[in-house]
């Protein structure tokens, strides 16, 4: 069988493109897109895209100044929204409405302003605005605030307008004492907005204009080289074969994919397509297919090197280095897929699912050869980082070398053609990240000026009194309901904005601090009630998408644990924190011991939680056994050396007499037969 014949088998039933388009409109606002008719709209929109990655390639070596770059950045992206998303659901989506020319317009002229009134602003006028800075400032806010509408939905406006609010009414009397404030004007607020690095322009777009746009256009060139699908073909290669096969399948692809492009719903949608039919048809039900694929999907983003470009904004916003952080995110991200792995492969014996034949499917030898070299490109950005490149140009470089690397095979070349689509899919695919960066900007810049921030950090701190578990446990809901439907990257800014600072009265490192609440941030996407990535996993299986939420929560329970487990134990991010600073920004390496150690009780610990939670190991777990398990399980991965034992211990037992049981099992069915 030729691999064209092995991919048509394989895929008979995966979803049309249509299903797909329909199923990324529902639970994905950002696909909601326009389709022209008109071949003149069509090349002037695609022009636009393209230009609008030049002109990042060209600043990344070209500065400009901040304020410029960023407005930039804000203005011609919003425009470009204005053109290609259409206002509302039901609106003819083969034109562009008059008003949203208008609008186009208007959105260019934001940064114009500020460009031609730039020497005058920061000069003449030093940041205090005048009655036309905040006509600018006002109508930048409307515009950034309708096209965040119109790409991210209506979440994210909302916490922006109500962040938006509170300047107008903290100094009235009915606030309460510890939120009141001195009154603010327009020109106070608004030129924090606009005229000033600390609002819509502020490090969260300025991550987005220096690296985070590069790594998506890196995205979108690997895609156009078939990154995607040689993830799928050595998933398929390596796992296909195994013991419910297809679902391991879906949780390699789909963690691999899921950290190059960080965007968890498109991921599910684009890699489940092919996934979640061939899971469903060895025998896994609907609902733990879209969970799979879901929990899979939003575990890539806490996966290194590139975490979703996450990775590169926590190294801009704590100072700390990216090799430290990708290093610290290694074992946790290791373990939670571990723990996903686990549960799928333990469901499979539970129901006796096989995998699929070797017979068809791809060889590893021959994916290697043809289309192995697509990870040199990944391989290449590690190195350049790893010597202290500055980000942007790291990124710069490596998608260089993705195009030169991609030509040495036919497969993989991309021509004139491919890279111009590229470059414009990689602006479009953009958008949503830079919208809600921009919208997160109004609430960095209401924190900024009202203090708001220290208020949220004494009300965690308060609700938890002196206990650090309590404080974790209600940072930990903060961070959720903060990320509730947001992409990853505008997830992690608000909850390290908004609920990090609380664990630093507990002395706890801000990379720790961070990544905690990144985690959680994180999860909110497959924790219901909103747990849009369940919720499209369930749109391609066909399965409830509210229990698909609570399947996809229960496969990634681990993902829930390990951040509690690295605050107590640092060993797991491998850092010693011995005597560091709550701001430290270097950390020593922990003793090689301790690592060992923590990552071993952990390995044991996830997998024994995983058998409890499905209620099978080598055979069928009774629900005693189970619980018992679950506290084994808890005990080990729980730091402490006499838990630890503890916890092996239940699970030596648990485990030894599993094995008994089924032993005793064949005996009697050879007896029977």
């Amino acid at each position: 069988m030729t691999e064209k014949d092995t991919k048509n088998h394989l895929v008979e039933e995966e979803i049309s493109e249509d299903k797909k388009q329909q199923i990324l409109e529902k639970f994905d606002t950002e696909s909601k897109v326009r389709k022209f008719v008109n071949k003149k709209t069509i090349i002037f929109v695609s022009i636009l895209a393209i230009l609008y990655s030049l002109f990042h390639l060209y600043i990344t070596f070209n500065p400009m100044p901040t304020l410029q770059q960023r407005a930039i950045h804000v203005a011609a992206g919003i425009a470009l929204i204005f053109i290609i998303y259409p206002t509302t659901k039901k609106q003819n989506r083969s034109k562009v409405a008059w008003y949203d020319w208008i609008l186009f317009i208007a959105a260019l002229s934001s940064a114009g302003y500020l460009i031609v009134e730039y020497n005058a602003i920061v000069t003449e006028r030093g940041g205090i605005p005048n009655k036309l800075d905040v006509a600018f400032a006002i109508m930048t806010v409307v515009l950034v605030l309708e096209a965040a509408r119109r790409v991210t939905g209506i979440i994210l406006p909302i916490l922006a307008l109500v962040f938006l609010a509170y300047p107008f009414v903290s100094h009235m009397s009915w606030i309460p004492r510890k939120m009141m404030t001195r009154q603010y004007d327009l020109g106070d607020i608004f030129g924090q907005l606009y005229l000033k690095t600390e609002g819509l322009f502020s490090t969260a777009i300025g991550a987005s204009v220096n690296f985070i746009f590069l790594f998506i256009l890196f995205g979108a060139f690997l895609a156009k080289s078939g990154m995607g699908k040689f993830f799928n073909d050595l998933a398929l290669a390596i796992a296909g074969h195994k013991q419910g096969g297809p679902a391991k399948v879906a949780v390699i692809s789909s963690g691999f994919m899921g950290s190059i492009n960080g965007a968890a719903v498109a991921n599910v949608v684009g890699t489940g397509a092919f996934t979640i039919p061939l899971m469903k048809r060895i025998g896994y039900s609907k609902n733990f297919s879209g969970a799979v694929e879901a929990s899979a999907s939003v575990g890539g983003q806490i996966l290194p090197p590139i975490m979703g470009a996450s990775a590169f904004v926590m190294a801009e916003t704590t100072g700390v280095a990216y090799g430290t952080i990708a290093l610290a995110a290694l074992i946790p991200a290791v373990l939670y897929f571990l723990a996903v792995i686990m549960q799928v492969h333990f469901r499979a014996g539970k129901e006796n699912l096989r995998g699929i034949p070797k017979a068809d499917l791809p060889r590893v030898k021959e994916i290697m050869a043809d289309r192995g070299h697509l990870l040199l490109p990944i391989l290449v950005l590690v190195v350049l980082l790893y010597q202290n490149m500055p980000i942007g140009h790291a990124a710069f470089w490596t998608l260089v070398s993705t195009v030169v690397i991609a030509s040495i095979r036919k497969s993989t070349r991309m021509g004139v053609k491919d890279i111009i689509e590229a470059l414009d899919s990689g602006a479009r695919q953009s958008l949503s990240v830079m919208v809600a960066c921009a919208v997160v900007g109004i609430i960095i810049g209401v924190v900024s000026l009202t203090s708001f921030g220290n208020v949220m950090t004494s009300s965690i701190a308060s609700l938890g009194g002196n206990s650090l578990f309590l404080t974790l446990f209600f940072t930990m809901i903060a961070s959720m309901i903060l990320g509730m439907g947001l992409p990853s990257i505008p997830a992690y800014i608000i909850t390290a904005t908004m609920a990090a600072p609380a664990l630093a009265e507990f002395g706890i490192p801000i990379l720790i601090a961070h990544m905690f609440v990144f985690y959680f941030g994180i999860f909110a996407n497959i924790t219901p009630p909103v747990a849009l990535a369940a919720f499209a996993g369930a749109g391609i299986s066909g399965g409830d998408p509210m229990r698909t939420g609570f399947v996809a929560l229960k496969l990634a329970i681990a993902g829930f644990l390990i951040p509690y487990l690295f605050v107590y134990n640092p060993a797991l991010l491998m850092i010693d924190t011995t005597g560091v600073a709550v701001n430290a920004r270097e950390f020593p390496m922990a003793p090689t011991l301790d690592i060992v150690l923590i990552t071993i009780t952990a390995i044991i610990g996830v997998i024994a939680l995983s058998a409890a939670v499905e209620r099978f190991f080598i055979t069928k777990l009774n629900v005693v056994m189970s619980i018992i398990l679950g506290a084994g399980a808890l005990m080990s991965i729980i730091p402490g050396s006499l838990s630890d034992i503890i916890g092996i211990g239940i699970i030596s037992v648990i485990f030894a007499l599993n094995f008994l049981q089924n032993k005793k099992e064949n005996t009697n069915r050879t007896i029977s037969a």
